[in-house]
This record gives structure tokens, sequence and C-alpha cells, in this order.
């Protein structure tokens, strides 16, 4: 009987092998169309990922609210109430820091940028008439930039683009639709992150009979157990980064007040905006606050960048230690790789996740290798 048994269990390895090799061959042969149909299915399931990462960002704050509203009362009307109440108090929060960071940053940025066209041109011509470049610049190379009237050239740039625009019905028409799409989009995933977090305790049981039916427990327990280690990387991430650009973002635009730098409220918000991607973040929104303070004084650029650097420092080796500390428990080696390979491969998006995916992966692999020590320990002292 156990021969028997053996034969037919053999025969059933053999044909989930050879299934396997023809299903893998015929993704192999058929790419194209496989690439494309799967990618039609997650482009239809985008809301449901982005409601997902909404609902998941403002689970944080839902919880916060929940552990501090009326938790020793026990009356059935609070109870009744505290999960609506706290998540609408959850979606206000981060509706409200948005539409702060948009209303302080988006008018001063379009202004500059009218300012920079509107003052390139005589720059340029100031520039031209120095002393140092009138003595260091061939005079026909000089004498070809100087008769150039650079604000009609920027004019009909403008006037191209514009024209260009307003007659391309195509173009109009493909950014209308394109419009439509994202805010269709958006509503969709609020819309679904609501219903997530209105329901998480009930989807969350339900996740967990669907493991225990149809999943082994063994291979329940590490999944269990993996999800677990990446949502304490991500939770810690996200707590300390908007803490710590928080901290990053006041100091920055206090250290602006008090040495009278233009734009304060602004490039303050910028920077601890930006300051959410690590390593980099802060200095990109420094970046673009001392080109916008260019436009009043480069001297004024020059000690903002200074200022910013210094800060930069005291922030990475005080603050940041402190606010953050260990909590996503990754070596600032794996930090940097994770932050370059993450922006490269999915840009901005990258950069953002790619932390607390590898601090998750760092973390499991570091268990397996020190179980796997043990017991090879175990085995010699045997």
């Amino acid at each position: 009987m156990t021969e028997k048994n053996t034969k037919v269990i053999t025969w059933k390895n053999c044909l989930k092998v050879g299934v396997s090799a023809f299903v893998l061959f015929l993704c192999i042969y058929y790419w194209k169309g496989i690439s494309g149909i799967a990618g039609s299915i997650i482009g239809a399931l985008a809301p449901v990922f982005i409601g997902f990462a909404i609902a998941y960002v403002l689970n944080i704050l839902m919880t916060f609210y929940e552990r501090h509203y009326f938790t020793k009362s026990k009356k059935k009307l609070v109870k009744l109430s505290r999960r609506p109440v706290c998540l609408t108090g959850a979606f206000l929060t981060l509706a409200g820091i948005i539409a702060l960071i948009v209303i302080l940053v988006v008018p001063e940025l379009v202004s500059c940028v009218k300012f920079l066209v509107s003052e390139i041109p005589p720059l340029i011509e100031r520039i031209l008439k120095t002393e140092f470049v009138r003595e260091n610049l061939p005079k026909d190379i000089l004498s070809k930039l100087s008769g150039i009237d650079w604000m009609s050239y920027i004019s009909k740039f403008i006037d191209t683009v514009g024209s260009g625009l307003g007659n391309a019905l195509g173009a109009v028409v493909s950014a209308v639709t394109s419009a439509v799409s994202v805010i269709v989009t958006a509503l969709l995933s609020i819309i679904f992150s609501l219903y997530l977090l209105a329901g998480k305790d009930k989807l969350c049981e339900q996740s967990k009979r669907l493991c225990k039916s149809y999943v082994p427990e063994k291979a329940t327990d590490r999944l269990s157990y993996t999800v677990k280690v990446f949502d304490e990387c991500f939770h810690n991430y996200i707590v300390g980064q908007c803490t710590e650009a928080v901290i990053l973002g006041v100091l920055c635009t206090l250290g602006m007040l008090i040495f009278r730098f233009p734009y304060a409220p602004m490039i303050g918000a910028l920077v601890g905006f930006t300051a959410l991607i690590p390593v980099a973040g802060a200095y990109i929104g420094a970046g673009v606050g001392a080109v916008m303070m260019l436009t009043e004084s480069p001297l004024k650029a020059l000690l903002f960048l200074v200022f910013i650097i210094v800060l930069q420092q005291l922030e990475g080796n005080l603050i940041y230690p402190k606010v953050v500390g260990d909590s996503v428990g990754l070596p600032a080696v794996w930090v940097l790789v994770a932050v370059t390979v993450g922006g490269g491969l999915f840009g901005v998006v990258g950069m953002l996740l790619g932390v607390p995916l590898a601090a998750g992966i760092y973390r499991l692999v570091s268990e397996d290798v020190k179980k796997r020590e043990a017991q090879k320990e175990v085995i010699t002292e045997e």
C-alpha cells in the first residue's frame, strides 16, 4: 500500500512540475500579451492600491485619536461614535496638512517663476557688461550675445507654447481626460480607504480565517510574522519621519525669521515636506528655496545654504537620533542604498518606500541568519 501511494505521489509531483514548466514557457513566449494584460489589471486596481496606502496612513492618526477619545467612558454613545469621529478627525487632519502646504508653497512658487522670467534678460545683460566677462570672453561671442534681445526670445517662446497648446485640440482633450481620470481615481481611492478603515476589524478577522482555512499553519504563522515586521517598520518610519520633518520645518522657519531671510514660512514648509524623503529630501527643498531667494539677493541665498547645512548637521546628529532613534533599525549605508535604488526604479515613491521595505527585509534576514547560526552551534556542540 505504501509503494502504491508513493508511486501516485511521485506521478502527481511530476505532473505538477510539467504543468509549471509549460505555464512558464507560455508566460515567456507570450510575454508581451501577458504583460499588457497584467498592466491593464494593475491600472484598474490603482484606486485599490492608492486607497490602501491612504488608509494605512490615516489608520496611524485614527488609532492615535481612538486612544485619547474618552477611553475611560463606558457610555454606549461614546463607543458607537468612537470610530466615525476618530476617522473623520484623521481625514480632516491629513487634508488640512496637505492644504496648508499647498497654500504656503504653490503661490510663492508661481510668483517666483514669473519673477525669474521677467528678471532673467536684465540679469544676462548685466553679466555681459561686467568687466570679468568682457576681459575673458572672446569679442565675437560677446558681440553676438550682446545683440540678442533676450526678452523677445522669451516672449516668443511663451507665445509659441501658448498658441501651440491652444491650437492642439487633441492635447486639450487628452489633458481633460487625464484630469478627469485622476480626479475619479482620487475619489475612488478615498472612498475605498474610508471603507477599509470603517471595517478594518472585520476585514482582519476575515483575512485570518481565510489563511487558517487555505494556508498551512506553519506558513500562516510565518506570513503573520512577516506582515507584523513590515507593519512595524512602516509605522515607525512614517511616525518618525513625520515628527522629524515637522521639527526640521519649524526650526528652519524660526531660523529664517531670526536671520530675516525672505519666504520664511513657504521655504520652511517646503523643507519640512521634502524632509519626508530620507537623506536628500531636506537638501532638495533647500535647493528650491535658494533659487527663490536668489531672486531677492544672491548673498542671502548663499547664507541660506550655509544655514541649511549647519541646521542639517545639528538635526542629523542631535535631534534625529533622539526623535527617531533606531526605530527603523536600518544602518545608514543601507538607508542610502535603499533611497538610491528606490529612487532610480520608482522615483519619489521609491525613495519614500525604499527605506521601510529595506528595513523589513534587513530585520527578517538578520533574524534568519541568527537562527541558522544558533542551529549550527547546537549541531557542533552535539
